[in-house]
């Protein structure tokens, strides 16, 4: 078993395209937000220009392509095939399974790395509960479908206090489902999750984060219970102990959360704010004014991350004195474990 802690590095880039933001489901925890991110829908010409806008290190970079739900934009293939046409490090689709427009019959399994399919819940009934009404089912036909077409398929697992007692039954379904990685995400307090009281974001009661202490008695367990499957997983570190050192991915690594409104952050905890560090104007990706996400990365607190406090601040436990039992992690600090 090989466990490792993904470090950030310079020569490596992710960029996270969401083409639109519309979406056929309404899930608790999304973290679409209309307002900082717009409702349109991005033509085939605006998206192969913004590709481009990434190219420059396009054999360092992976793309990822979401929405909403990506699937729903009738010209997702075309774009597909231009980030494989530009020579992208790897092209993977998020997808809620439904697979609208006949992807599958538009695109093969040498354009895609992968298609990574989402699912909140162990049983039907938690799972539709947070995305809704027969996601369940549609994720796992879609699985089978796009493994049927010799795709490549991952899951993702976004916890909450809602789902987190069906971790432990997630080793024994995705063992018949044949995916190759697995990926575990931190709920985090934007959109749907997050509720704004005198113009502070505060997380909403109806879907909320995990403490550490059940965070770290289940996480590491389940995981390594499906790498054992011969699954790599992948799970945020979020909690460090006070000796480690806090480091921001901003600081070290080039990701970039593009939206349809022309936004592009940095940090996607900074996502529900109009604080992003850069646009996209004529088609250039231009830097933008002070005060921005950027003036942030470089400060430093006990509690490690800054915009954790600012944004999220209940998953923060505190001693007696008033220093920091511990601190937050970069929501992009990741542990992986494979055989």
């Amino acid at each position: 078993m090989q466990k490792q802690t993904v470090t950030f590095s310079k020569n490596s880039s992710n960029l996270f395209f969401h083409i639109l933001t519309k979406c056929n489901l309404s899930c608790k925890h999304c973290y679409i937000n209309k307002e900082q991110h717009g409702d349109n829908t991005l033509d085939i010409e605006t998206i192969k220009n913004w590709l481009t806008l990434f190219s420059n290190k396009s054999k360092q970079t992976n793309v990822i392509f979401l929405g909403g739900e990506p699937t729903l934009h009738p010209d997702l293939s075309l774009a597909v095939k231009h980030a494989k046409k530009i020579g992208f490090n790897s092209i993977t689709i998020d997808t809620n399974g439904y697979l609208f427009n006949n992807i599958l019959d538009k695109i093969t399994s040498d354009e895609v790395d992968f298609i990574s399919f989402s699912l909140d819940g162990a049983t039907k009934k938690t799972n539709d509960s947070i995305r809704g009404k027969g996601s369940y089912d549609q994720c796992l036909a879609g699985i089978k479908q796009a493994q049927a077409k010799g795709f490549s398929t991952s899951m993702i697992y976004t916890i909450s206090n809602e789902n987190i007692d069906e971790l432990s039954m997630m080793p024994d379904l995705v063992k018949t489902l044949n995916i190759e990685r697995f990926f575990i995400q931190v709920l985090g307090i934007r959109g749907k999750s997050s509720e704004i009281k005198n113009n502070k974001i505060s997380s909403n009661p109806s879907v909320s984060q995990v403490s550490k202490e059940k965070w770290l008695t289940l996480v590491p367990k389940i995981a390594e219970q499906i790498a054992l499957l011969g699954i790599i997983v992948t799970y945020p570190k979020v909690f460090l102990n006070n000796d480690e050192k806090f480091e921001c991915a901003a600081l070290f690594a080039n990701n970039y959360f593009v939206f349809p409104n022309r936004r592009v952050y940095q940090c996607p905890v900074c996502e529900d704010l109009p604080m992003h560090s850069f646009e996209i104007r004529n088609n250039l990706l231009v830097k933008t004014e002070k005060i921005n996400e950027k003036n942030i990365f470089s400060l430093s607190i006990p509690e490690g991350c800054v915009m954790n406090k600012l944004i999220q601040p209940d998953n923060l436990v505190y001693d007696k004195k008033g220093a920091p039992k511990y601190k937050i992690a970069c929501c992009l600090l990741k542990q992986e474990i494979s055989l």
